[in-house]
């Protein structure tokens, strides 16, 4: 019988997708613009050698470099025109956003409602090509200071190499960004998040190959090789399940007369908090400070008995060091990204202008103090979990040389974008279903 229910209720959803063709094209237009940005990973940046700057990942990738090659879909470590990927303008949107909670004029814009927003969208984009300036420059300076194997990284280096790195990787980021809000506006799922993870899902078959490669030659026992691969589900489906729970606190409304002479009628509903409010924003900060010291000191020449050498032993990422400050900075962030993204006292007010209220709570400054109660503490537990999936999975890869997109990090990226985007899918679906029911009924009358 439930079986019968459920092969019904799947026939019914295919069938509505197949009548969506507005999701349809929505689907279709984000698959294009995802090709589109995958072959710009492919365009190699001009005057550089490649094989230099392959040579100098592989020996770096457990740096910064990693995180960024990641993020990017590969195109650091082929050193294309979008080497700097949609980063700078991630790191702009952040900027943008503290300054909302620091200076008024950013906190009423935050409250102007479309306008508003337009204008921090206006700045998120200044800010962007900002930074992505003054990364494209320090690129091109570290590039001309690289030299591997092949012979040095840059074939002319000099000032026109420097406008012309600082050009072509600035524009190629503000085109990832355009090509973003396209996908929002006009395709299915948040436009940044899915380049990110297109990325991220483009490299798996190849870390998938390599580890199979690591059981050919015999670094790796099959049964090890088993082993992992059921990790790595495993934590797939533990993040699932950690990413959709939440807390519903109960709202009730006040009661209202649907009609002369009828009884008044109270609504309820709920106010759902989720256990990890701040997503994957914790562990992409923390990787990125932590990283920072090693990674700068692989442009510079020290000495091996220097102590900056014996420095970035200590913050080796299987070192005891570097996991303590790991899991302390990801706890930091997951509590400041939290309270930079929810409000319990704007909350609170939202609640209380319809007249609505938590049953045993009182309106105003007590539901607040109720509603950052209870984050508070759904915030410790979803920073341990954010703590545990990145910190263990990442002993593990760098322990055994696994590849590094089977870390935590990129695990959580896939499933909060797929679950994104799933969610909007199914909004689509529901929303041309009503709109059918709508058109049959307005047809009988």
């Amino acid at each position: 019988m439930a079986s019968g229910v459920e092969q019904f209720a799947s026939s019914v959803s295919v069938d509505a997708f197949r009548k969506a063709k507005d999701l349809q094209k929505r689907i279709l237009f984000t698959l294009l613009a995802l090709i589109i940005c995958r072959l710009g990973t492919y365009i190699p940046l001009p005057g550089v050698n490649a094989q230099v700057i392959a040579e100098f990942l592989r020996q770096n990738s457990g740096g910064i470099m990693g995180v960024l090659d990641m993020f990017s879909g590969g195109a650091v470590g082929r050193m294309t025109i979008f080497a700097l990927g949609i980063v700078p303008y991630i790191s702009s949107s952040i900027v943008v956003q503290l300054m909302t909670s620091v200076f008024p004029t950013f906190e009423a814009l935050k409250k102007e409602g479309e306008a508003g927003r337009k204008k921090l969208g206006l700045y998120t984009r200044y800010g962007a090509i900002m930074m992505a300036a003054i990364q494209a420059f320090g690129v091109a300076a570290g590039l001309e200071h690289l030299h591997g194997n092949a012979g040095p990284a840059v074939v002319i280096p000099g000032f026109f190499f420097r406008i012309m790195t600082v050009l072509t990787l600035t524009g190629s980021t503000m085109f990832l960004v355009w090509v973003g809000d396209q996908i929002t506006s006009r395709g299915i799922g948040n436009g940044t998040s899915v380049i990110i993870y297109s990325g991220i899902v483009a490299n798996l078959p190849g870390a998938i190959l390599k580890t199979l490669s690591l059981g050919k030659s015999g670094a790796l026992l099959l049964p090890v090789i088993l082993l992992i691969f059921a990790g790595v589900i495993g934590v797939l489906f533990f993040v699932v399940f950690m990413e959709g729970a939440q807390r519903r606190v109960p709202v009730q409304y006040p009661k209202r007369q649907a009609r002369p002479g009828m009884p008044a009628v109270g609504q309820s509903t709920h106010l759902p908090l989720k256990l990890n409010s701040a997503g994957v924003m914790p562990p992409i900060f923390a990787s990125s400070l932590i990283m920072f010291p090693s990674t700068i000191l692989t442009f510079v020449n020290v000495s091996e008995d220097s102590w900056l050498r014996g420095f970035s032993r200590i913050f080796a990422r299987d070192s005891i060091v570097y996991i303590v400050c790991f899991v302390a900075m990801i706890v930091y962030f997951a509590y400041f990204y939290t309270a930079l993204m929810f409000d319990p006292k704007e909350t609170a007010d939202n609640l209380r202008k319809p007249g609505s209220y938590i049953p045993g709570i009182r309106p105003g400054q007590q539901t607040a103090d109720y509603i950052d109660y209870l984050l508070t503490r759904l915030t410790t537990v979803g920073a341990i979990y954010l703590a545990f999936i990145c910190v263990v999975p990442e002993y593990i890869v760098t322990k055994m040389s696994l590849p590094f997109y089977i870390g935590g990090t990129s695990v959580l990226i896939v499933v909060s974008v797929t679950i994104d985007t799933i969610g909007q899918m199914q909004s689509h679906l529901m929303a041309h279903q009503y709109e059918g029911l709508i058109r049959k009924n307005a047809g009988k009358l």
